[in-house]
Formats: C-alpha cells, sequence, structure tokens
C-alpha cells in the first residue's frame, strides 16, 4: 500500500498542517474543500495512521501526524530541489521575468539594477509591479517569479528567500502635529490618541519584526509610499517611512523624527528580501537579476537616525552610519 503513496497526498498533507484547516487547504491548493479531505483520508489509509484528530472545529495533528511531517515535507523538498535542478540543467533564457516589488525597497537601487539587466538581456522582457506590502501572492500563484518584500511578511513554506539589503526607518511627523513638541520616548497611549498613517495592510504584519509593535486604533492605510509622505507633511498623522525617502524634509524640517516607547536604539531596521517558489526558481536572467540586488549600492543618507531635536551637520556627518547595508554574507549564513 505503501507503493501506492503520492507526492500529491504530501502535498496535501503539508497544506493542511501549514494551514490548519482543510478549507484554507483547499484554498492553497485551488481545490474544493472535500477533495483534500478525501486526499488525506486515503493518505491514511495507505500508511495505516491517523495523521489527523478531526474531532474538534479544526484537525490538529495526532502524534503520528507530528512524526510523520517531517519525513513528509524532506520528500516533498527533494522533488522539488530535483525539478530546480533539472530547469537549470536544461538552461534556456526566461523571455520574460516579472519582479513584484514592496515600495519599502529603495528606488534608486532597484532602477540601477533594472537598467543594468535591460543592458545584459535585451532579448528578455521584464515586467514589474510595486506593491505595497502585497507581494507574496503573485509570486505564489505564479503571475510573478520573484518578489521583493520586507522583513515584517510571514514567508510560507513553498517560497526560498534571499536577504539581500536593509533599509533603516524612521517614526516621523509634520512639526505642525501635536507629536512633534514631546521629547524624549513618547509612551504607546500617546501615540494612540493620534492617527497613524500606513502603507501596510494590517493583515500583512505578521513578521518579528512588526508583530512585537502594538497596532494602534486610529489607523490610515495608503497603499502609494508618495501620498503617505504627503499626508504626514500636511500634520494629518504620525508613521514610520524609511530614511532614504524623507532625507529632504528632515532636512529642512518639513519633517521631525519622534521616537516611541517600543523602539529600539537606533531605531528599526527592515530586512529586504527576494522571494520565489521553490519548486520553480528563476532561470538565468532571474538569478542575475537578484545577484545584482544583492551587490547594488544604494546611495548613503547623510543622517543618522537621531532625537526630534536639531543636530548640527557636522555632529550628524560625523556619527553617521549608512542607512542601507549590503547583507550577502548574512544571507548565507541564514541559508
Amino acid at each position: 500500500m505503501l507503493d501506492g503513496v503520492s507526492l500529491d497526498q504530501l502535498r496535501t498533507f503539508l497544506a493542511v498542517a501549514d494551514e490548519g484547516s482543510f478549507s484554507a487547504a483547499g484554498r492553497r491548493l485551488r481545490r474544493a474543500q472535500s477533495v483534500v479531505s478525501q486526499s488525506l483520508a486515503n493518505l491514511e489509509g495507505q500508511l495505516g495512521v491517523k495523521l489527523f484528530d478531526r474531532s474538534g472545529h479544526l484537525p490538529v495533528l495526532t502524534d503520528q501526524g507530528r512524526a510523520l511531517l517531517a519525513n513528509a515535507r524532506a520528500v516533498a523538498g527533494d522533488v522539488d530541489l530535483l525539478k530546480a535542478r533539472a530547469k537549470n540543467l536544461a538552461g534556456g533564457l526566461e523571455p520574460e521575468l516579472s519582479v513584484a516589488v514592496d515600495v519599502m525597497f529603495p528606488d534608486a537601487t532597484f532602477t540601477d539594477a533594472v537598467a543594468a539587466f535591460q543592458k545584459e538581456f535585451p532579448e528578455t522582457l521584464l515586467r514589474f509591479d510595486v506593491e505595497s506590502s502585497a507581494v507574496i501572492e503573485p509570486v505564489l500563484d505564479g503571475r510573478c517569479a520573484i518578489g521583493v518584500v520586507g522583513s515584517w511578511a510571514l514567508i510560507p513554506p513553498q517560497l526560498t528567500h534571499e536577504v539581500l539589503l536593509s533599509v533603516r526607518v524612521s517614526m516621523v511627523v509634520s512639526p505642525k502635529h501635536p507629536l512633534a513638541s514631546r521629547r524624549g520616548r513618547i509612551p504607546t497611549p500617546v501615540l494612540a490618541e493620534h492617527i497613524q498613517i500606513s502603507h501596510i495592510d494590517p493583515n500583512d504584519m505578521t513578521g518579528l519584526l512588526v508583530a512585537s509593535r502594538p497596532k494602534y486604533p486610529k489607523i490610515w492605510r495608503l497603499s502609494h509610499l508618495g501620498a503617505k509622505l504627503a499626508f504626514l507633511r500636511a500634520g494629518l498623522g504620525f508613521g514610520s517611512m524609511p530614511l532614504h525617502t524623507i532625507e529632504a524634509e528632515l532636512a529642512s524640517g518639513a519633517l521631525i523624527e519622534i521616537t516611541s516607547d517600543h523602539a529600539p536604539p537606533g531605531g528599526h531596521v527592515i530586512d529586504m528580501v527576494a522571494v520565489f517558489r521553490t519548486d520553480s526558481p528563476p532561470g538565468p536572467a532571474g538569478r542575475w537579476f537578484i545577484d545584482r540586488l544583492k551587490q547594488a549600492q544604494a546611495p548613503p543618507l547623510k543622517r543618522e537616525l537621531s532625537r526630534p531635536q536639531p543636530v548640527s551637520v557636522a555632529a550628524t556627518v560625523a556619527r553617521r552610519r549608512p542607512s542601507i547595508r549590503l547583507l550577502a554574507s548574512k544571507a548565507t549564513q541564514r541559508r
């Protein structure tokens, strides 16, 4: 009976275990819930063990199911690697490369990589979408071969990720905003009295960086980073912005940095990562593009994250650090 176990059944097992329900697994696999349930029942019959306890509202892994989950994941992973290596051996340059990029990624770095890509692969059409946190889904469903997203996103097990670089972010307000007069760390209850302006969908706030932050009750979400900047400059609320996008505003005083009581010393740093399906890795052009993003140097900032009080240019330059640093070595360690 064990010879009849299929890769499709193992992927169904993994989907139910990862998603926590038959309906969610069905959406992930694009199948009806009844088909998922029947496939799993067939697998249990062939293995001779009960993988899930179905007595409650949601299926729960049994002891046998937990014991076999790692083996099922290893088998599926080995097949994905086999397919990836076969694709690489077959070669063939992609006629088109589609990339979804989060708005937090530095524009200068990305445009430099695009310009270099066009020279290196003139026959490959490069298509990309600049998104506000909605990057994972188009990669999962195959609309985009590569996604570039921040470390707040929860990366599903079907995707491989590689760290590209990191971006420092700062919480800012207009000088005419009530919070601009605050000094030192601002308590969360005080911030909660004001409107937070965000460009990240709260449903996407699943990464460790954002999960530890409080979620303010008054929030306006703008998908366009430029619109968010305009709202901040107008004094309509407070919000976090990547430092490489607000150099001019900080220098002119159009925006002022503030510090929350939950901010780490020096401010938050977000890793930007490239993601792609493990079972469908990028070809030669896509691989080149990812490596180019890792190697790209973004213009260094002229300001270090500081206290809200004005500081001299000389003092700022003396202690500044680049807001964006390459993390190729860090990516190697993580892999």
